[in-house]
């Protein structure tokens, strides 16, 4: 009786794990594209004010937007390296989007740098997770 409950027990442990949901958060499916979330990727990414999180949208290997998360950086600035950088990477395909030069925001270096950090961050997560 006991190996019976040992074995019952065993198997709906396997069951447990291997239907649980692997979203971890970062990375999740929307409408058929991938949005990675750098929120906890690059948590440790600052611009001049703090971390600068951003969504990646990869649809069909290739990134289709960036969207921009709230943050604390001076919005002056950070409005300019959005409007600068936000369609930079668009169309590209993901390994050529890791390589891109992209140019920052003058007078944003920081900011801009964190953003083009937290893009290959992402691509690099979805690389490996998909």
């Amino acid at each position: 009786m006991r190996k019976l409950m040992i074995a019952g027990f065993a198997l709906l442990l396997t069951i447990v794990l291997v239907s649980a949901d692997k979203n971890d958060g970062v990375m999740v499916k929307e409408n058929g594209a991938y949005v990675v979330n750098t929120t906890e990727l690059g948590k440790k990414v600052d611009g001049y004010a703090g971390p600068t999180p951003l969504k990646v949208y990869i649809r069909k290997g290739k990134v289709e937007k960036i969207e921009f998360l709230p943050n604390q950086e001076t919005p002056k600035y950070w409005n300019a390296v959005k409007k600068q950088m936000q369609n930079s990477w668009d169309g590209m395909k993901v390994a050529d989007a890791k390589k891109a030069q992209v140019d920052g925001r003058t007078g944003a270096t920081f900011s801009s740098d964190a953003v083009k950090e937290n893009v290959k961050l992402a691509l690099e997560y979805y690389e490996k997770n998909k």
